[in-house]
């Protein structure tokens, strides 16, 4: 016998079954306030489980591990260094958009597995972007313990790698601390900006142009760029490259998370010491090649001057950011006091500030070199560097920055003066030049206060 219930009778029961069964779900949760979820170290077929080891590094970097009741201590690869991991079942807490959390360390049956417990009122509002954000983290990490290297490009077109040990850093940069905290904003804002620039269409990339004299420490900013972003160094000697399609091989070989540096551009472009044309120049900047080849590169331009360069090349989209690097005045040179000697302040700084004021100037470069082989006494340093100001200092002064060295022979690397003991070295360009010998790019410098950075081409981007 079929019965025939009316519609409304068979919603009416559906919606009974609803309420009960959403009453039984409470009363479940009242029982049973946590749920567990399990991170095994493998998978069903016995392979590897990434997210397992992303877990452990997370874990791992908690703050949080110091109070568990038992903690492994390791070395870690670099000197002085001490890893924590957290002992076989025991257990960590976290807490992440106002929730607790924990997560176990369970070994059973020769089995490793990590258990996470959160409350079951809390898993939808954040579990998933709690494991978004443990990604985010290994993520960087895997970052910064990330090995960098030195790519250089040879006369057969193929890229020649050597580890990537130079010690500047952001902050042994001699530079303005607003300039400096500026430059690091926008280049952690580019880290996390891969989103934003694939929304709007664009390629994922920053292109910086350093001018000023040499020995200013333009390269010596690059190194410390690319150890800030942990990303290799891709140094394109454009003398080395045949012509316009063995360019554009190159730039096809390099790899993503890196720092394309052009070194002395201008005097490629304006003195014609290449084969390469412009056009060629142009399309390795910002062209369509550069488009399809990788995401997340920062491009570098260093020059003398930009005084002589088409537009066309420092548009907004082939150069995004100018800072200029000008030779020493007095606040840079108390900056290298500083670094070098552990002088803040001395007797002579009233002699040397005069000086420096009646447009004698050296680049930080040669003052630096002069402190380092001085630096046993920072009298007979700073003596030193006044004997440097006033015999060179003078050619050196802003009104002939224009006709450095190019106009005349360098000095002779012998010249040397020798007032109230001091010791005055002449060496410092032949040290920048062995040392460019030995990594092919990046010249030993030091760095100074910067006077301009500009940003305004690209403030519609944030």
């Amino acid at each position: 016998m079929v019965f025939h219930y009316p519609i409304w009778v068979l919603a009416l029961v559906l919606g009974l079954v609803a309420v009960a069964l959403k009453k039984w779900s409470r009363v479940g949760d009242w029982f049973q306030a946590y749920q567990l979820f399990k991170v095994p170290e493998f998978n069903e077929n016995m392979q590897d489980n990434y997210l397992y080891r992303k877990v452990s590094v997370y874990i791992n970097s908690l703050v949080a591990l110091e109070d568990s009741d038992f903690t492994n201590l390791f070395s870690g690869k670099k000197a002085n260094e001490i890893v924590l991991a957290l002992d076989p079942n025991q257990t960590v807490h976290d807490t992440f958009l106002g929730a607790r959390v924990s997560w176990t360390n369970a070994h059973a049956n020769s089995c490793r597995t990590f258990v996470l417990k959160i409350r079951k009122k809390d898993k939808r509002r954040i579990l998933r972007p709690y494991l978004q954000h443990i990604h985010s983290v290994f993520d960087e990490f895997e970052q910064r313990k990330r090995e960098v290297s030195l790519y250089m490009n040879g006369a057969d077109g193929r890229w020649r790698s050597v580890p990537f040990s130079h010690p500047s850093t952001l902050e042994t940069i001699a530079m303005d601390s607003d300039l400096k905290n500026r430059v690091k904003s926008d280049l952690e804002s580019f880290l996390k900006s891969k989103q934003y620039y694939h929304r709007l269409g664009r390629v994922w990339k920053r292109s910086f142009l350093l001018y000023g004299p040499s020995g200013t420490g333009k390269s010596s900013f690059v190194a410390a760029m690319a150890k800030f972003l942990c990303y290799d160094v891709y140094d394109v000697d454009l003398s080395r490259v045949s012509d316009d399609s063995d360019l554009k091989l190159l730039l096809l070989q390099t790899r993503n998370k890196s720092v394309i540096v052009v070194e002395d551009l201008d005097r490629f472009v304006v003195d014609k010491t290449t084969t390469l044309s412009f056009s060629g120049v142009l399309n390795f900047m910002d062209g369509l090649l550069n488009s399809c080849c990788g995401d997340e590169r920062v491009m570098v331009f260093t020059m003398n001057t930009k005084d002589h360069i088409d537009p066309a090349m420092l548009r907004p989209g082939r150069v995004d950011v100018h800072i200029y690097f000008p030779l020493c005045d007095f606040n840079a040179f108390k900056t290298l006091a500083n670094s070098y000697l552990g002088v803040k302040d001395h007797k002579l700084f009233p002699q040397l500030e005069e000086i420096f004021q009646s447009g004698a100037t050296l680049s930080p470069a040669e003052i630096g070199e002069i402190m380092i082989v001085n630096r046993s006494s920072p009298s007979r340093a700073l003596k030193s560097v006044i004997t440097a100001l006033q015999i060179n200092g003078d050619s050196r002064s802003p009104a002939k920055i224009g006709q450095r060295s190019a106009d005349k022979p360098p000095r002779p690397a012998e010249e040397a003066g020798d007032q109230g003991g001091g010791f005055l070295c002449r060496e410092s360009v032949h040290t920048v030049r062995e040392f460019r010998k030995l990594y092919g790019f990046l010249r030993l410098k030091s760095s100074r206060k910067s006077g301009s950075f500009d940003l305004d081409s690209n403030q519609n981007e944030r």
